[in-house]
């Protein structure tokens, strides 16, 4: 852009003063804009979704980054776990528009990442050794988004038995995912399958089962443990009421007091 300035007379230092005070004028003026397009997402549609930092970064990095390598395992990822992880986001974890956007940024990114799955698990289970809870889930999403073509494959076996090995989650725990998304044999209604029992369970396991799952999910504990964002409590509150509600199906159908 070429502007014109009438200094008039040939220049002089009248004009040189007159050009020098215009000059810091203009300069002043497109600082200020710069700085506004920096601050101002309608100006720069692209800045606040940059900038946006979730209250628990470190869970939405691990999870949804495990989940892209995990799903991508045997090439290309299948339709239905998309739609599967993005029922995660959406469902489970109730993430407003922002916190989503960021979920799918982290999930693609981790596409085209040289980083392998077990060097991601590896820095998830570093920062959150201490929430079993959060690392249950984990483990939970990775058999369901595998379950969703109704197998899974060597590779997903692979990386889910590493895992349960990092993540050092119990037999029992397993068994009662396998059960629940039908990877090992066995039929039990749905309730039973939510508190990782058999039909054929005693009152006791049923208790045992019970009353590991409502502290493990309960809102007083999930509020005492650093690290655990609105993410995961919207989650943990959801399987809390699973829990509850299964067992106290359980009861009235056996009587159990």
């Amino acid at each position: 852009m070429f502007f014109y300035f009438p200094f008039g007379g040939g220049g002089g230092f009248g004009g040189f003063l007159v050009f020098l005070i215009v000059f810091l004028l203009l300069r002043r003026v497109f600082k200020s804009l710069y700085n506004s397009s920096q601050g101002n997402s309608s100006f720069n549609p692209f800045f606040r979704s940059s900038a946006y930092v979730p209250s628990n970064e470190a869970f939405f990095n691990g999870v949804f980054s495990m989940l892209a390598k995990f799903a991508s395992a045997d090439g290309n990822i299948s339709e239905a776990a998309k739609a599967r992880i993005n029922q995660f986001m959406v469902y489970d974890l109730k993430l407003d528009n922002q916190s989503y956007q960021y979920a799918r940024h982290v999930f693609n990114s981790a596409l085209s990442s040289p980083e392998t799955f077990e060097t991601v698990a590896q820095r998830f289970y570093s920062a959150f050794a201490g929430n079993p809870g959060i690392l249950s889930v984990v483990l939970e999403m990775l058999f369901s988004v595998g379950m969703t073509d109704g197998k899974l494959s060597d590779r997903e076996q692979r990386m889910i038995d590493y895992v349960v090995r990092l993540f050092r989650i119990s037999a029992e725990s397993v068994e009662a995912l396998k059960r629940r998304y039908g990877v090992s044999s066995g039929s039990s209604s749905r309730a039973y399958e939510i508190l990782g029992l058999q039909k054929t369970a005693t009152e006791a396991e049923i208790k045992k089962a019970y009353r590991k799952l409502i502290l493990e999910f309960h809102p007083d504990t999930v509020a005492n443990k650093e690290g655990a964002g609105e993410e995961f409590r919207a989650y943990a509150a959801k399987r809390f009421q699973e829990v509850q509600n299964a067992y106290e199906q359980i009861c009235k159908e056996r009587g159990i007091k």
